[in-house]
Formats: structure tokens, C-alpha cells, sequence
């Protein structure tokens, strides 16, 4: 396996951890921000009312995106596996 085969598989990997991550990771962070406002605007400071919305959105964010998740993640361990004769030479 050479240098560049591993920095293009790493790259690959990058990839697709940033695809499967990123919109749950977006999802929480303009919830987050939402509640944020809403807890200057009114001066609640309620640690509770922080973490609940953000479970339950982050939870449908997943049960929405989960079919178009689990299709990145099997097309990219196809390629892997289909490539290990490539990575052995």
C-alpha cells in the first residue's frame, strides 16, 4: 500500500464521516443556537430546557436521514472491501 493509496482511502474515510456527521451535528447546533436566544431574550436559565430539545431534534434528525446514512456507509465498505486486492499489492 502505498502513501498515496492510504492519504486517498484516509480522505475517503474524511469524507464520509463528515456526510454521516454533519447534519445531526448542524441539526444540534441551530437548536442549540435557537435556544440560546430564546433563553437571552427571556432570562430563563433553565440547564434542562438546553438539553431536551436538542435529544428530541438530533432523534429525528436520525430517524430521517437514517436510510441515506446507512447507504453512504455501505457504498463506501463495498468500495473498501472491493479494494483490498488493490491495497494488498
Amino acid at each position: 500500500m502505498t502513501v498515496e493509496l492510504l492519504n486517498q482511502v484516509a480522505g475517503q474515510a474524511l469524507k464520509v464521516t463528515l456526510l454521516v456527521g454533519g447534519p445531526l451535528l448542524l441539526v444540534s447546533l441551530v437548536i442549540g443556537v435557537l435556544i440560546s436566544i430564546f433563553q437571552a431574550i427571556t432570562q430563563l436559565q433553565e440547564m434542562t430546557l438546553t438539553f431536551v430539545p436538542k435529544i428530541i431534534a438530533v432523534f429525528l434528525a436520525v430517524f430521517l436521514t437514517l436510510p441515506w446514512m446507512t447507504s453512504v456507509l455501505m457504498d463506501f465498505t463495498t468500495r473498501l472491501f472491493e479494494n483490498i486486492p488493490m491495497y494488498i499489492n
